[in-house]
């Protein structure tokens, strides 16, 4: 059976964020995942973590003005000492929080760019980085996100993100799968996962349309859960959907898992 981790960004958040955590846990989690821990205090992080016996699996560089529209600063040039300072920043919040893998998001492309560019500037940061997270033993990951909700954004195909791992040529930089932006898309989630494998230390889920908790829409996950074991995939797969009504309420998919 595949390990889930709450995606407390999206999910329990009927409650204050910080309450989140011991939701979870009561919820059955083991594990969680969200955006960004930079706005907390990193000991209080870690205090609910141990409080909770949760493991914190994942969280996100810093992505530059998230309120404001950004969506990742990675790609864009002339921000590359920014890129650099939050990966500092990253790296000290996943350390006390023992977190072992962190994202980074590409960010929107400036349309006014080359997208040659935007490329260049994206593989340079992440060889910057990716040797950074190793020394500190975490795994940089990058994820491609669906155009229709993120219009614009740089990383979209998992082979695109492939490729853009063999160029950074670095041993800790990996694929981080989400099942729904991969399903709008490519499809053929079953393929797509199991010729990655080797790379993919992480997965995120929603069904689709909708973005809610699976069994929802049009995504078999009953059967995608049987092959995801059956392909021994060994890693966390976090929650990261829009519960169609309370989270509470819409839990009953995890026992089609």
């Amino acid at each position: 059976m595949p390990r889930f981790c709450a995606n407390i960004s999206m999910l329990f958040n009927e409650v204050a964020f910080m309450d989140r955590f011991a939701a979870a846990a009561k919820a059955g989690f083991k594990g969680v995942e969200y955006l960004f821990p930079y706005d907390y205090d990193k000991n209080a992080l870690a205090d609910s973590l141990a409080n909770n016996n949760l493991v914190q699996v994942l969280h996100n560089l810093p992505a530059g003005n998230w309120a404001g529209g950004e969506r990742g600063i990675a790609c864009h040039p002339r921000r590359e000492s920014e890129f650099q300072d939050g990966v500092g920043r990253a790296i000290d919040y996943a350390t006390a929080l023992g977190c072992k893998q962190v994202n980074c998001l590409a960010g929107i492309r400036p349309t006014h760019l080359d997208p040659n560019v935007t490329r260049e500037t994206f593989i340079r940061n992440l060889q910057f980085a990716a040797p950074k997270f190793k020394e500190a033993g975490i795994k940089l990951l990058i994820e491609p996100i669906n155009t229709r909700d993120i219009p614009g954004f740089f990383l979209n195909s998992s082979q695109q993100a492939v490729d853009i791992i063999k160029a950074v040529g670095s041993d800790n930089l990996f694929l981080q799968y989400d099942i729904y932006h991969m399903q709008i898309m490519e499809g053929d989630l079953a393929r797509g996962i199991e010729t990655k494998l080797a790379l993919i230390p992480h997965m995120q889920l929603a069904d689709n349309p909708g973005r809610h908790e699976p069994g929802t829409g049009e995504i078999n996950f009953p059967w995608l859960f049987r092959h995801i074991d059956r392909i021994g995939y060994q890693g966390w797969i976090g929650c990261e959907y829009k519960p169609a009504t309370t989270t509470e309420a819409g839990l009953g998919w995890m026992k089609l898992a």
